[in-house]
């Protein structure tokens, strides 16, 4: 299996499969209703739909970096914000991750299998420099981490 293939299935499992921690990201995000996604719990550092826009951000950053541009923060920001409710934006949102998402697989399919263990382009200095796989699997590791904030903050939400 070449490491296209290797992390195609990861990320494939953690967004609509059956990853052994729990529900996929598409299951958590089914989970969330219009008016979950933008209600902030108090001390929470923010809300469902914050969430998701970061997710984004940080996936249409992660395609940038594998078709060969600098490592950077995302065009949109890091965590973009998120205006006034709007149940057509926040269901906008959801399908804008799901084409993202479909778009980092074929950016990963169509990687030369030489090119994996060959560095990004970072010209940031102090940051630590790493592989196009390892960014690949470190993405998958965030995209979780922030799927398990929304799944708590739904709980917190809908009691």
């Amino acid at each position: 299996m070449t490491t296209s293939e290797k992390l195609i299935t990861e990320l494939e499992k953690v967004l609509s499969g059956q990853p052994w921690y729990g529900p996929s990201i598409y299951e958590v995000f089914d989970r969330v209703t219009f008016d979950s996604a933008y209600e902030k719990p108090s001390h929470a550092a923010h809300n469902v739909a914050e969430i998701l826009l970061h997710m984004l951000s940080w996936t249409e950053e992660v395609m940038d970096r594998l078709n060969g541009m600098s490592a950077g923060m995302p065009t949109s920001g890091d965590w973009p914000p998120v205006g006034a409710p709007d149940e057509k934006k926040w269901q906008d949102w959801i399908d804008d991750i799901k084409l993202a998402n479909v778009n980092l697989v074929r950016t990963i399919r169509d990687l030369p299998e030489e090119q994996w263990d060959t560095p990004i382009d970072d010209k940031r200095g102090d940051e630590p420099v790493t592989t196009h796989a390892e960014l690949v699997y470190g993405f998958i590791q965030h995209q979780i981490y922030h799927a398990g904030q929304i799944a708590i903050l739904v709980k917190i939400v809908n009691g």
